[in-house]
């Protein structure tokens, strides 16, 4: 099997948040999410078990998508993929909040979600979750993933849907 062929699939960049207890933002940059239906609006978002925010959206019930666009800082992938929302604040102020979750400074749109199932994989939980709000926020392109590898020349995390061993 050439695991590269998976880097031939659409993906987007994107960071997903949530609430850890005591009313704490937190996220985690995803590559895998997706519309699953027009009405109602349902966005399936895939998390490694591992990921903090992955307990944070089983204990809060709700998530956000943040899309990322092609002039979104790095610093902001960085922060959300490779630190642990367990031990670092990843937000460095208080975050924006729309419909009652944590929004990402700079990303281009946002959708917010309230969980209606799930689905767990040996490594991941896909949530489904009912959309609850979503703004476009600028006219940036959005950042693919194939864009974030090829041309920011960015790397995934161990926990990332896309992971391969160098």
């Amino acid at each position: 099997m050439n695991p590269l062929a998976f880097t031939k699939l659409s993906y987007g960049v994107y960071v997903v948040t949530s609430w850890a207890d005591g009313g704490k933002p937190t996220g985690c940059t995803a590559n895998s999410a997706m519309q699953v239906t027009a009405e109602p609006a349902t966005i399936a978002v895939s998390i490694n078990h591992s990921n903090f925010t992955n307990e944070c959206i089983k204990n809060s019930g709700m998530f956000a998508i943040n899309v990322l666009g092609e002039n979104t800082a790095p610093l902001t992938i960085g922060t959300f993929g490779f630190r642990s929302g367990r031990d670092f604040d990843k937000f460095a102020k208080t975050p924006e909040v729309r419909n009652f979750l944590p929004v990402v400074d700079g990303s281009i749109a946002h959708i917010t979600c309230k969980v209606i199932d799930t689905m767990e994989s040996e490594t991941h939980t896909v949530f489904l979750g009912e959309v609850t709000g979503a703004e476009v926020l600028s006219d940036d392109t959005p950042m693919t993933y194939a864009y974030y590898h090829n041309v920011i020349k960015g790397k995934s995390p161990k926990t990332a849907p896309t992971y391969v061993k160098e």
